[in-house]
């Protein structure tokens, strides 16, 4: 059996500001769950816990940095103008993938790298 994504964590070294950035850019509403400085938004996807909380050393020099995910959204330029006027900052200028969509990365106001994929109707 495959693997499915289920948990999909952000870690942050200022966890307020992280929260504010991915409210007002994408809509998700995180609510306390668990030991302080640690949310979850259940909206992000079907099944999905989306959780945000404070960055963290696992062990001597292996600090969680974070990882590459991708949103899905409906209006790729409108979703790059959010993302700057939060506190983020588009990194890369638009990539079309044939077939599949329209494609920017973006690094939230934490540093975190991911993308925002405006996908073309009836793309995988």
């Amino acid at each position: 059996m495959a693997a499915i994504l289920r948990h999909l964590a952000i870690n942050a070294s200022d966890v307020q500001r992280s929260k504010t950035f991915y409210e007002t850019v994408f809509g998700w509403r995180f609510e306390p769950w668990g030991p302080p400085d640690y949310y979850q938004a259940r909206q992000a996807g079907d099944g999905l816990i989306m959780a945000l909380q404070a960055r963290r050393e696992l062990a001597p020099a292996a600090r969680m940095l974070g990882f590459e995910a991708t949103m899905a959204v409906d209006d790729i330029a409108a979703a790059a103008t959010a993302i700057e006027a939060a506190g983020g900052r588009v990194v890369t200028p638009q990539i079309y993938i044939d077939g599949v969509g329209k494609l920017v990365y973006f690094q939230d106001p934490d540093g975190n790298l991911f993308g925002a994929m405006q996908y073309d109707p009836g793309a995988p």
